[in-house]
């Protein structure tokens, strides 16, 4: 069974009718996936709820208090604009937190399944720096992730592996100083946030950035995995693999210039699967419904046939079937 961490209260996060960043994101994954062919192969874990999980020191180890106290306070008063583009409704708060708390179980389940996870979460988090959140993004999910595995028996390096269309400046801000943390970026370039150039290699050689040029598809991105991100992250050897997984880079995204296909991050997904066992997905952007729901869809599917590939090799079965 492949494990998904999903709860309707991330529907609940408001940024209005036409903000592209919105709850059907979530319902639309969740259609593409109930029409597959593996669909009772899924199952749905709720992320621990934030009365029952200590969520805020992790949140306090990635950004300001002043900050954190911003976002609850704009919550608290009816809601509000931290940017041009990323609205804090009243429900944002609570919902971040459990957001958080989702990734932190997602992290909880690929260490004690030593199998891949899923994390359908928002809001997103990529573009959240220390003291400022920006880009839809309020705390920084996948940095928080890292931080926190890092305090899990065994695990003395974690990589972040970001494919999202956009690269993760908030990431990168505060992951790039710790030395148990790789972070890797592929992301178009010129783009919002117009950072992450190749020159920024962190403060200990952990950070690869590869900007890509408008129109790539997937011939200049698997040019990318097989020569830069795979030995890269085979270098480091991480214990955990936490991939920022937007899907926005398909050419039918609007806000962006790229020219992947859904099934290309069937292809992504393969590519890494190698690497270790433990990986946690978590959603970030993706705003084109149909390439988004079909994209996650590549994902598991592709973690699914690996699975029951190594079954078969291990004297399984030999059959299609629950495990």
């Amino acid at each position: 069974m492949f494990p998904i961490i999903y709860s309707e209260r991330f529907l609940e996060r408001d940024n209005g009718r036409f903000h592209p960043e919105r709850r059907e994101r979530l319902t639309a994954i969740i259609e593409a996936i109930n029409a597959t062919n593996w669909a009772d192969r899924i199952r749905w874990n709720a992320p621990t709820p934030v009365d029952r999980r200590e969520v805020l020191p992790w949140i306090q180890q990635a950004h300001a208090q002043d900050y954190i106290n911003l976002v609850r306070q704009i919550a608290q008063e009816g809601g509000g604009m931290l940017d041009m583009d990323t609205l804090v409704c009243p429900q944002s708060y609570e919902i971040a937190l459990l957001a958080v708390s989702a990734w932190l179980d997602g992290v909880d389940r690929a260490l004690n399944d030593n199998s891949p996870v899923f994390v359908l979460a928002r809001p997103p988090g990529h573009h959240a720096e220390r003291k400022m959140g920006m880009g839809f993004c309020l705390f920084s999910n996948a940095a928080i992730a890292a931080e926190y595995a890092l305090t899990q028996p065994n695990i003395d390096r974690v990589a972040i592996l970001d494919w999202d269309v956009h690269h993760g400046n908030g990431t990168q801000h505060i992951t790039e100083s710790n030395p148990r943390i790789a972070y890797c970026s592929l992301h178009q370039s010129p783009g919002y946030p117009y950072t992450g150039r190749s020159e920024e290699r962190g403060m200990h050689e952990n950070v690869l950035n590869i900007p890509l040029s408008p129109r790539s598809t997937l011939t200049e991105y698997q040019t990318a995995f097989e020569g830069q991100v795979i030995p890269f992250l085979q270098n480091f050897q991480p214990d955990l693999l936490v991939v920022s997984a937007g899907y926005d880079a398909n050419r039918d995204d609007p806000l962006s210039g790229m020219d992947l296909q859904p099934q290309d991050y069937g292809v992504f997904t393969r590519l890494i699967l190698p690497l270790t066992h433990r990986i946690v997905f978590g959603l970030e952007g993706g705003y084109d419904l149909p390439s988004l729901g079909q994209s996650v869809v590549a994902t598991i599917e592709s973690c699914l046939t690996v699975s029951y590939s190594k079954r078969q090799e291990a004297g399984g079965r030999g059959k299609k079937g629950k495990p």
